[in-house]
């Protein structure tokens, strides 16, 4: 998520991480095992861990620079946010073999597809738009101009809202996906990095990076409804830096990554309270689930790793080696 030339990371003073295996981890999985693609951001590669064995399986090369990761809902394509090689590329989910690039605008760090599968929606971090492509036929149906350095991207569960947030404008843009026009901005805390809708739509959380906050957005009134903020003892708050989020499907549940604090928040969304924070690799940037919701990923993009957690126990169980800068994250469910 930082970009390394242009914005200056803060690591806490923590260089190391061991994580002690206290219980076995074939007992903690999934019995339906998936891949989860992971993007290394400085070695341009894209590595694979088969979520049973927690252990890389391969690693093939991608565009320049890549950060943003996901399938299309159907798994037979994925896309990759190229950044410094201004495209979005398609892959083919059965093989890796590159396909195409998709007109992605400037700088692509962070995206979203509809859920038909046939729209995503792009943040353009190097000039301040959105850009909507349509995937089968290639071509840009609108770039709709937003904050300035746009990052985060999500859209609602009815397709109705596409949101981008703007790191320097501090924006949550609503978009309106019927006509690509912005029909509300919402003020949050300094430089937001990532959004989610709750399950049902109802509502929208920013993470605000530099603030160290979450803004709960309610949808139906469009106004910030709490404020999340976090303590960690022996941390200062500078390094509590609120970035990728996940957020389980019966919306009970929410998985925040604090950034170089090197924790995951674990929050109860019903009372919006912090409950725990978990210890996990050196600069924790995204989050993935398995789809059984028992194990949640992390990227950490200074220690280079990938952390397993046991969701049932809120325990780290495994740090997995990839390639440099782990970023982003996608899960391509598989009939093993």
């Amino acid at each position: 998520m930082a970009r390394q030339n242009r914005h200056a990371c803060r690591f806490v003073g923590q260089f190391g991480l061991a994580l002690a295996i206290t219980f076995s981890v074939q007992a903690s999985q999934p019995a339906r095992a998936h891949e989860l693609y992971v993007s290394n951001e400085k070695d341009n590669t894209v590595s694979v861990i088969d979520t049973k064995s927690l252990g890389v399986i391969r690693t093939f090369n991608v565009g320049m620079r890549p950060r943003g990761i996901l399938f299309s809902p159907d798994q037979k394509r994925f896309f990759v946010c190229a950044s410094d090689s201004d495209a979005v590329q398609v892959y083919d989910a059965a093989t890796d073999k590159f396909l195409h690039n998709l007109p992605s605008g400037e700088d692509p760090e962070q995206f979203a597809i509809s859920s038909d599968g046939k729209r995503l929606f792009i943040a353009n971090e190097d000039n301040a738009v959105t850009t909507v492509v349509d995937v089968d036929s290639r071509k840009v149906l609108k770039q709709v101009d937003v904050g300035i350095e746009p990052e985060g991207m999500a859209v609602s569960p009815d397709d109705k809202i596409a949101v981008t947030t703007s790191e320097t404008t501090n924006m949550a843009h609503l978009i309106d996906t019927s006509n690509y026009e912005v029909f509300d901005n919402i003020l949050v805390d300094q430089r937001p990095r990532h959004a989610e809708f709750t399950s049902d739509g109802r509502y929208l959380w920013v993470s605000s990076e530099i603030g160290g906050t979450v803004s709960i957005v309610d949808m139906e009134t469009r106004k910030i409804i709490k404020k999340l903020s976090f303590e960690i003892p022996g941390l200062t708050e500078d390094v509590i830096q609120p970035v990728g989020m996940e957020l389980t499907h019966d919306d009970k549940t929410a998985f925040i990554a604090l950034g170089p604090a090197n924790r995951v928040a674990v929050v109860d969304m019903e009372s919006m309270k912090v409950k725990k924070y978990i210890l996990v690799g050196q600069r924790v940037w995204h989050l993935e689930l398995t789809p059984d919701e028992k194990l949640l990923f992390t990227t950490n993009g200074v220690s280079n790793d990938v952390t397993a957690i046991n969701v049932a126990t809120l325990k780290p169980i495994k740090s997995i080696t990839v390639g440099r800068y782990p970023w982003g994250l996608a899960l391509k469910q598989t009939k093993k």
